[in-house]
């Protein structure tokens, strides 16, 4: 039997993992970090004491390797998800059989509690296999582990992000700033926060067994976000809202490319508005004060401003 508590963070050198994991050393755990890529996640060795993080492998979709990283394990944490499909069916095996493992083998394990980050969005009825999967996901979880908390973020943006930093690229290197679906409803929520709330999550009666999603304290549409990003970049862009046909069939053919810029089934997401349902409890219900966008991002994107944000901007410049 061990003496000593563990916790273990499947995904936990990624984006929003690596917050998680340095709050769990902060607290006292031994984190077993498993990942795909193990020496990846040496990084965050020094957060801890000597021996404290312990990277290990650790595939969703393998069962032998999810056994080992739960053995005896008190907390469990599962933060892994794929934005596009690298091969056919990565979705449902991920999101879906995946999540059900954890939780499967989570509970054989004694766990005493466990966190499921999933989706705004989830929704078995979805024309998008993202967010069918999520759902299916969600209902392993819960069948196989029924004191779990669900948590679904709407768009997590931190200055390691995916989303600012993207459209922040882009605004940099194009003329104009493309425009799909730019009336869809967003809530970006802070990384931080998030991971607050999955430390709530682990250690709150009241958190378990319950889904909460989780959103910042503002409603944007698309469109305002990608102005404001033009704006704190000091890029004077056009923005051009595009043929929804066209961009389907530019989507097409991004899947062909490695990475998978674009997808279709991206673009079934972005159509639907990405914001907390009236009535769900959320960051607040887990005693965690939602963090303004506009106090973080403005630092993180100013090194895509002309000359990095370390000089004056000329006229010539702002006009790209």
């Amino acid at each position: 039997m061990a003496t000593r508590s563990v916790a273990t963070v499947f995904g936990g050198s990624g984006f929003i993992g690596r917050y998680v994991v340095k709050r769990l050393l902060h607290q006292g755990y031994v984190v077993r970090v498993a990942v795909r890529d193990p020496e990846g996640a040496l990084f965050l060795k020094p957060a801890g004491a000597v021996g404290q993080m312990v990277p290990l492998y650790g595939s969703v979709t393998n069962e032998a390797t999810v056994q080992r990283a739960v053995d005896d394990a008190t907390l469990v944490v599962n933060l892994v998800g794929i934005l596009s499909e690298p091969r056919s069916g990565a979705f449902q095996a991920v999101h879906a059989e995946g999540a059900g493992r954890v939780a499967r083998l989570a509970a054989a394990a004694g766990a005493s509690r466990l966190v499921h980050l999933s989706a705004i969005g989830a929704d078995a009825s979805s024309p998008s296999k993202y967010a069918s999967s999520k759902a299916a996901g969600e209902a392993a979880v819960r069948a196989a582990f029924p004191t779990a908390t669900i948590l679904r973020p709407s768009v997590v943006f931190g200055p390691e992000d995916a989303f600012f930093n993207r459209f922040a690229t882009m605004a940099q290197l194009l003329p104009f700033m493309p425009v799909i679906s730019g009336g869809t409803k967003m809530q970006p929520v802070y990384v931080a926060d998030v991971a607050d709330a999955v430390m709530a999550a682990l250690v709150r009666p009241d958190a378990a067994g319950g889904v909460f999603e989780l959103g910042g304290p503002r409603v944007w549409t698309f469109r305002e976000i990608l102005a404001w990003i033009l704006k704190l970049t000091n890029r004077h862009r056009r923005m051009i809202e595009m043929p929804m046909g066209l961009v389907r069939l530019q989507a097409g053919l991004m899947e062909l490319l490695p990475g998978k810029p674009l997808t279709r089934d991206q673009l079934l997401m972005l159509a639907r508005d990405n914001v907390v349902s009236p009535g769900m409890p959320g960051l607040h219900e887990l005693g965690v004060v939602p963090t303004p966008a506009e106090l973080v991002v403005p630092a993180y994107l100013k090194r895509f401003q002309p000359g990095g944000g370390r000089r004056p901007v000329l006229p010539q410049e702002q006009l790209g």
